[in-house]
């Protein structure tokens, strides 16, 4: 059975934690190759780098790692960019392309249906109550989905990513004003790089949940982990960058738990 950590605010705010945990259960582990075991693809700290910047708010995190199922892929399977490289609902590569499971043990449909059912309809089913909670309180809600990635993968994109990736599905999962209002917050931050709608446009969740005529708003922010960590193995927390950071965070999320549909 799986642990959600769930914290309940009375703010219209609700944040995501998809990608920040790491437990591997051990009938899963066991099919892991030593690249997949590794882990590497953890948005590494998130829950910490995010932690006490704003009083009252909601939160949903999972402990399961992505490799296990990703909570922020369409549970049907489809591709959320189509014709890019990219990791699917159950893995089979890391972000560099490598395999991570032993020859012949990789999930089957069987396997992949009982993932879904196991750990990505409880996480799902979690994020949604919340939203529904606060929606009922304030007339409206808002997801702020919280990742985060190594800055340099070519297998996924050329260069080096931006430090703030807003992902909004090209402006359709929130009102005009969120993504105006956030990518101004982080135009002036001074030292870091900003993009909105680039790689990453937002995942699933941020889609699925984003639909701003019902009241219910949606963001995607996917960081450079350079920003506030080591980007290779130990991947340790780097604590005046993450500090550094941290006041622009905390600027974001004070906007959106102050804003108010006019």
């Amino acid at each position: 059975m799986i642990t959600l950590e769930v914290t309940q605010g009375s703010s219209p705010l609700v944040l995501g934690l998809p990608h920040t945990g790491t437990d591997i259960p051990v009938d899963c582990l066991d099919l892991l190759n030593e690249t997949g075991r590794a882990i590497a693809d953890t948005d590494w700290h998130i829950h910490t780098l995010y932690g006490g910047l704003l009083d009252d708010v909601s939160s949903v995190r999972t402990p399961i790692h992505r490799y296990v199922i990703d909570v922020n892929r369409d549970p049907s399977g489809a591709s959320l960019y189509p014709g890019q490289n990219t990791t699917g609902l159950c893995p089979l590569t890391d972000f560099d392309g490598r395999d991570i499971y032993l020859d012949g043990q990789e999930p089957d449909h069987a396997e992949i249906d009982r993932r879904r059912e196991a750990y990505h309809a409880p996480y799902h089913a979690a994020l949604q109550a919340e939203l529904q909670r606060v929606h009922a309180i304030h007339g409206f809600a808002i997801l702020y989905d919280c990742h985060s990635i190594r800055s340099h993968i070519p297998f996924l994109f050329a260069g080096t990513l931006p430090d703030f990736n807003i992902g909004t599905n090209l402006g359709s999962t929130c009102a005009p004003e969120i993504e105006t209002a956030i990518a101004a917050l982080c135009a002036r931050a001074e030292g870091y790089s900003t993009v909105t709608n680039g790689r990453f446009k937002g995942g699933w969740t941020t889609r699925h949940y984003g639909q701003p005529s019902s009241g219910f708003h949606a963001v995607q922010m996917e960081l450079a982990q350079s920003t506030y960590m080591l980007e290779r193995a130990p991947w340790s927390y780097v604590g005046d960058r993450a500090d550094r950071l941290r006041v622009h965070l905390a600027s974001i999320l004070k906007f959106l738990s102050d804003w108010r549909p006019t």
